[in-house]
């Protein structure tokens, strides 16, 4: 029996726990005065996340590397860009909620935080493995700035990404570069996870360990699933030195632990399913023994669990009381008298007795419990083991799947899709959302793809992927693919094409279509003159603070980022009275960017009562009119937010 506290409430320690919610790196251990370990903040890493600018000092006992804090601040930084609508290389643009996102994914990641924080139900990312021969990206957090401008192999001569750069181990900073561009995308991913959000990391031996500390300071090491074992290449890799290796590791991270939906379990099948041998009215079940085997589990121990059980000989039905019909008294002891405990309590055991049944052993009774095979219409599940070995998820059936679509092994070493498919099935819901953010080949989307089309599910998927030049050399810019990114878009329509051609009739309704963004510079001009600095030819330039070359698409998406909107619901756009007038998902946004509207156009709009609503700021002929805007809002739809570009 517990006992009562008899004090308040550590008000220390639930605020140790509040700020572990959100900063789970900035969690340590210390000495309390009992002698005993206890929950410390490290303030110095506490400053860090909630500051713009370095913070000077030593730091505490943690995973550290040259780079670390200029990481936090890059990943907490602004930036001015957007993402624009690429509707000639979209598939179903209309209708579909996937996404494609072609930029580099630490600005991406950042532009996504308000519409996707905290709706992402599993991430997948095969990051760069930091062999010495694959491309780190060159954020410029990474280095100093004379080093970053003078020319440390980053940027060619033209000041370009210079993409086929080597992270040479010989460098003093080769395991610096890679754990601050990680460390940097984590924290924004970790945001955008649902409460029982999962990640997925594969990786080699190179960073590993790196990776292992990198992710138990960002997720918290409480929430750490597991290290899963994945066999690619059963034959091991030839050019390996004293071990041929056969397996690469896939790192689990829930977003919270004690979720019990972070995981699905597998459905059961071969020998176990084998183990199902009886069956009656309800179908076929497997008798699971009530005795818990573990001695550590015995009276005193767990005295609620201690009790006796009796039987019915002619029946041989259980009841927890004893009758004139149940009256084979039996406890859960061993045969050798040894008291163990029953592993169900003695509510449980009435509240479920239609699946309790008794068989005679010699002269004792045993009890047993049914356990069905199909329970609620579902096949009965377990725990996925961290050993994978099938021959579908290797390395072959990657290659396989590339060849499949495109004729030809266009990239050098794809997942299969199986192998993420695997991984879906366990941490997602039929209408979870998906995001792979080094989305390569765009494996995950087909995996995605294949899955719902196998079992109805309307997951959706983000991928994104940093436009990387195909080499010249290569397969890939032979066959026409000019970037990684191009390779990842082809293969998802080929992919949808393929699902609906095997499948006309069950696919029908099934979402095999994506919206395509780039990552931009702002919509914006940059306008910061000083009253002396203008001339006459800057004022036509001035009449617009936007970018000539931007559409109301542009501008209606980048509202959408900056009103935290998700990028994938319908829209309408109709002319009403000479304007365009855009909503978007039935009225969370309604937008006009004509110049000059009309009053009548803003009474229509506000008729309909937005959440939100936004004009151009020169969509107005004077200061006047801007103002009777805002009150023919407060008038018509008070609750409406407004706001100018």
């Amino acid at each position: 029996m517990d006992k009562m506290r008899m004090e308040s409430v550590d008000m220390t320690a639930q605020n140790i726990e509040r700020i572990g919610a959100l900063f789970p790196n900035c969690i340590t251990e210390t000495m309390g005065e009992d002698g005993k370990m206890k929950k410390a903040i490290n303030f110095d890493l506490l400053r860090q996340m909630l500051s713009s600018d370095v913070i000077e000092g030593d730091e505490a006992y943690e995973f550290t590397w040259v780079g670390k804090k200029n990481s936090i601040v890059e990943a907490n930084k602004p930036i001015k860009k957007t993402l624009r609508p690429c509707k000639e290389e979209s598939v179903d643009w209309d209708n579909t909620e996937n996404l494609y996102i072609e930029g580099d994914n630490l600005e991406v990641l950042k532009l996504m935080q308000e519409s996707y924080l905290g709706k992402v139900k599993m991430i997948y990312i095969d990051p760069p493995y930091n062999t010495g021969h694959d491309f780190v990206y060159p954020d410029s957090f990474i280095m100093d700035s004379d080093n970053y401008d003078d020319g440390t192999g980053y940027f060619d001569e033209d000041g370009n990404i210079n993409y086929s750069r080597e992270n040479s181990a010989a460098e003093g900073k080769y395991h610096s570069d890679w754990c601050s561009m990680m460390y940097s995308r984590l924290m924004l991913a970790r945001n955008m996870l649902t409460n029982d959000g999962i990640v997925f990391i594969s990786i080699d031996d190179n960073e590993l360990f790196n990776l292992k500390k990198l992710c138990d300071e960002v997720f918290g090491a409480s929430n750490f699933i597991a290290q899963l074992a994945v066999q690619l290449n059963p034959r091991g890799r030839n050019l390996d030195v004293f071990v041929a290796k056969t397996y690469e590791s896939v790192l689990m991270y829930a977003m919270n632990y004690t979720n019990n939906s972070t995981v699905v379990g597998v459905e059961k099948e071969g020998k176990m399913v084998d183990e199902y041998n009886r069956e009656d009215e309800q179908g076929k079940y497997r008798p699971i023994g009530l005795r818990n085997r573990n001695q550590a589990f015995n009276p005193q121990t767990r005295p609620n669990l201690y009790y006796p059980l009796y039987v019915n000989p002619t029946t041989k039905k259980v009841s927890t009381q004893h009758s004139e019909e149940f009256c084979d008294e039996v406890f859960p002891d061993a045969p050798d008298g040894t008291k163990t405990c029953w592993t169900w309590m003695k509510k449980k055991v009435e509240e479920e007795n239609d699946l309790i049944i008794a068989e005679r052993s010699g002269n004792e009774w045993r009890i047993f419990r049914k356990d069905y095979l199909i329970k609620d219409g579902e096949v009965s599940t377990t725990l996925v083991k961290s050993l994978w070995t099938e021959n579908t998820i290797n390395n072959d059936y990657g290659k396989k799947a590339i060849k499949e679509l495109f004729g030809s092994n266009i990239m050098s070493f794809p997942k299969a899709p199986e192998l993420i498919k695997k991984m879906i099935k366990i941490g997602t819901h039929s209408n979870s959302i998906v995001m792979d953010f080094f989305s390569g080949s765009a494996t995950t989307a087909e995996a995605v793809l294949q899955l719902n089309a196998e079992d109805g599910g309307q997951r959706t998927f983000i991928m994104i992927q940093l436009p990387e030049p195909c080499d010249e050399k290569s397969l890939a810019y032979q066959e026409g693919f000019q970037t990684i990114a191009e390779i990842g878009k082809e293969r998802i329509r080929r992919v949808g094409e393929k699902i609906r051609n095997d499948n006309p009739l069950t696919t029908h309704d099934l979402d095999i279509g994506f919206r395509v963004f780039k990552l931009d510079d702002t919509n914006m001009k940059d306008v910061y003159y000083s009253a002396d600095e203008y001339d006459q030819g800057m004022l036509k330039g001035l009449e617009s603070n936007i970018k000539e070359d931007r559409t109301d698409l542009d501008l209606l998406f980048g509202c959408l980022l900056e009103w935290g909107l998700p990028l994938s619901l319908p829209y309408t756009s109709e002319q009403i009275e000479g304007c365009t007038v855009h909503t978007y998902n039935n009225g969370d946004l309604i937008t006009c960017f004509n110049e000059n509207v009309p009053e009548s156009v803003v009474k229509t709009i506000a008729k309909r009562q937005p959440l939100r609503a936004v004009f151009r700021d020169n969509s107005f002929i004077n200061s006047p009119s801007k103002i009777n805007v805002g009150e023919i809002f407060k008038l018509m739809a008070p609750d409406t937010r407004v706001k100018v570009i």
